[in-house]
């Protein structure tokens, strides 16, 4: 199942999901049948029938709620540590100039607390935190302003793809 926004259930959802189960094992401890249950709790019955496994060979244990698979995996006190490093700034990490990629905080974040994050946990991480992408405050002085204009009516058209 997919989830918008890479999401996944909340809290209340996946206690709300771990009853539907436990409700799916008491009808199966009273014999009910897979087709019986499934409408009954309007769920498949592939469902069921897979909850019936789970439940024959681990018990309640194997139909309870794992827990939420997306957790943070930095605590508070490692987040305001990554938070003070970053306002230190690349520089000061060994990179060549002033710029922070997902990239470099994802490496300085496996060098700080020896913990693995893709490039786009890492975003969710900071985007969590309050964090965002960044624009320049003021453009730059070589930026040519007519040569950009000239680009864009001249040279895009040519080798801009064609509309589907």
């Amino acid at each position: 199942m997919r989830y918008p926004q890479g999401g996944g259930l909340s809290d209340a959802e996946r206690v709300a999901r771990e009853r539907v189960r436990l409700q799916a094992v008491a009808c199966l401890e009273s014999g009910g049948k897979n087709r019986e249950i499934a409408a009954a709790l309007r769920v498949s019955e592939r469902s069921v029938e897979r909850w019936r496994r789970q439940w024959r060979e681990d018990g309640e244990a194997g139909v309870a709620s794992k827990g939420s698979p997306g957790r943070p995996r930095l605590s508070g006190a490692q987040m305001a540590r990554l938070e003070r490093e970053l306002d230190r700034g690349p520089l000061a990490h060994g990179w060549a100039d002033q710029r922070w990629t997902l990239a470099r905080v994802k490496t300085m974040i496996g060098r700080l607390f020896h913990v693995s994050y893709t490039v786009e946990g890492t975003w969710r991480l900071l985007r969590r935190h309050g964090w965002s992408w960044q624009q320049p405050a003021r453009r730059a002085i070589e930026r040519d302003d007519e040569a950009v204009e000239l680009w864009k009516r001249e040279v895009w058209p040519r080798v801009r793809p064609p509309r589907r």
